[in-house]
Order: C-alpha cells, then structure tokens, then sequence
C-alpha cells in the first residue's frame, strides 16, 4: 500500500471538510413555530373588536385599533401583524380605502387582510376582494369559521414568506444573495434621507482566488466562500447590518447608520479575521494563508443622489486597497 505525504496532503486540502450548508428548499417550518400570531383588529365598535379578541386571546397576540388612521400608526410603531381583520363601514377612512393604501405600502403590501363585516351582498364582497382582501367573512361571526380562515390564512402567508426568502439567498454560501443586497441598498438609502444618518458600504475580495481555485480545486473554492461567507454574516451584529455575496469571490456589507469610527473599526476586524483563520494559500503571493482586501465607503444620503454612487466609492476603495499590496483595508468617505 503506498504511503501517503502527510503535508502533501494538507497543502490539498486547506479546509477541513465543511458541514454541508442547509438545502435551499429545506422542509418547510411555520413562522409561528416559536411565537404567537398577531392578528389586528381594526374596527369601530368595540364590542365587535372583543368578541375577536376572545376567539383569539388563546392562541394569538391580539391588538386592536377603532379607526383606519389609528391602524395605520399602529403599522408604523409597532411589529407589523401577519393578518388583519378589517371591518367596511368605519367613520372617515373606511376598510376598503384603508385596504388600498396598505396594500399600496411595501412594508404592509403583504399582510393578508379579511373583511369582517355586517354587509353580506354579492357586490360588497367583490369590491372587497378587489381592494386587496384575501377573504370575505360576514357579521356575526362564527367562531370555528373564522379561526378556520384565519389559520388558513396565516399558513398560506408562512409559506410565501418562506419561498419569498428562498429567493434572496445565495445558493452556494447560504447568505443573501445581490438580488437582497440591492433591495436592503435602496430601503436604506431612503431611509438615510429621511432621517439623514449615514450609510456605509463594504466590499470584500478574497485575495488571488482564482489562484486559490486553480490550486486546490473548485470543491474547496466553494468551501473557502462558504466559509468567508459565514465568517462575514457572524460579524454582523445589528438586525438591520446585512453580509451577502456580491458575485464570485466578492461579498458586500450593508451598515445603516454606522459613523466613520465605527467603520474603521468593522473593516479592520473583518480582514484579521479571515487572517486569523489562517486557511492555507500556497499560491498566494501575498501571504502564505488565507486573506482579503476590503474597500469601504461612507456618506449620508441626499435625495439628488444615487445609492449607486456610494457603491461606486467603496468599489474605487477595494480598487486602491489591492493596488496598495492586497490584505489591507481601505476607506472613503465621511458623513
């Protein structure tokens, strides 16, 4: 049996064998497996508003409103509701009109509403259904029909939640995909004009990965990503930071509201910790390991300008920080 070259064998293999990530269409798990369903109430008559409260206090997290201007800021305030139960016939802004302005709102466009309400004729019913309502339920109501409808409902929302996430992930290192990145660009652009914080954007490039790919194969170059990938989604410590895959060995992070400082400090963290994992990369001219270049650029956001200027800044960035030698990180700009 011919013997085998112990470091021969780790120069091919600079990775240990990875866990392999989640399939992409995994068995499909219900968003309120961990928490209760919240359901708004929007309705003038309290009296209707807590006969629905007692159907659903035992299982679901019920708050209510008594007019459309009352749920409208409640949507703002608070978590959004995963339904809401809407009457019609309401003082000033009735249900349908509320229904088209909530489905005309990115943030609420998705939330299934149910009419519950004293009309009942055949028109009603349609013109509420085109206002955007997923369903049509007539006063007074039946317990176990509308928990029957409500449930449906809320598992047929879980299940195009889901799918919709599916879409932004990136397949091979189970981040967010550019797709996501783009969206979570523009929502945080808007969001920097309104409030007039700043916005930072980070571009990572693993160093001479082609070379990394060429020398020990494509199998562990899909395993170097995934591994920079998770490496980069941990150090994402905000709800609203985001780490996906730009396209090929590039990554991006999104950082609202992150100060000059703050940036300085992420960027440097984020490059000696791919340095500290110290993978090897014999075909690097750089270093013996593993390491990247990271570029990264900062402003706040004005509404003559484009989100795409910013993106631009950080890519010059990550332009001058390999042209400076690779492993190092460079930064541009200043809110």
């Amino acid at each position: 049996m011919p013997s085998v070259d112990k470091k021969s064998e780790r120069m091919n293999s600079p990775l240990p064998p990875a866990p392999e990530i989640p399939a992409i269409l995994p068995a499909f798990h219900s968003m309120y497996e961990h928490r209760r369903p919240r359901l708004l109430v929007v309705d003038d008559q309290p009296i209707n508003i807590q006969t629905l409260y007692q159907i659903f206090q035992d299982d679901h997290e019920v708050f209510a409103a008594t007019s459309a201007a009352q749920a409208l800021a409640l949507c703002e305030r608070q978590t959004l509701p995963d339904l809401i139960l809407l009457d019609i016939v309401m003082p000033g802004m009735d249900g349908l009109a509320l229904c088209r302005q909530l489905k005309q709102q990115p943030a609420t466009a998705d939330i299934p509403i149910i009419f519950v309400t004293a009309l009942s004729s055949s028109e009603e019913e349609s013109a509420a259904l085109q206002a955007g309502g997923v369903d049509f339920i007539s006063k007074p109501v039946n317990p176990a029909v509308v928990r029957a409808r409500v449930n449906t409902h809320l598992t047929l929302k879980a299940q195009n939640d889901f799918l919709r996430q599916l879409a932004f992930v990136d397949g091979l290192t189970g981040i967010a995909n550019r797709r996501r990145f783009d969206d979570a660009l523009q929502a945080a652009w808007r969001h920097g004009i309104r409030v007039q914080e700043p916005v930072a954007l980070v571009l990572v490039d693993i160093d001479h990965f082609k070379r990394f790919n060429d020398h020990y194969g494509h199998q562990q170059g899909d395993a170097c990503l995934r591994t920079v990938g998770r490496m980069l989604q941990q150090h994402m410590q905000r709800p609203y930071d985001l780490a996906a895959r730009y396209g090929g060995e590039e990554f991006v992070c999104l950082l609202p509201g992150c100060n000059q400082e703050h940036l300085h400090k992420k960027t440097e963290q984020l490059r000696a910790a791919v340095e500290a994992l110290q993978l090897p990369h014999a075909a690097s001219p750089t270093a013996p390991h593993l390491t990247i270049s990271v570029g990264a650029a900062l402003c706040i956001p004005q509404a003559k300008a484009c989100a795409h200027t910013l993106l631009a800044q950080a890519d010059a960035a990550l332009y001058e920080a390999k042209n400076a030698g690779r492993n190092r990180v460079q930064v541009f700009g200043s809110p």
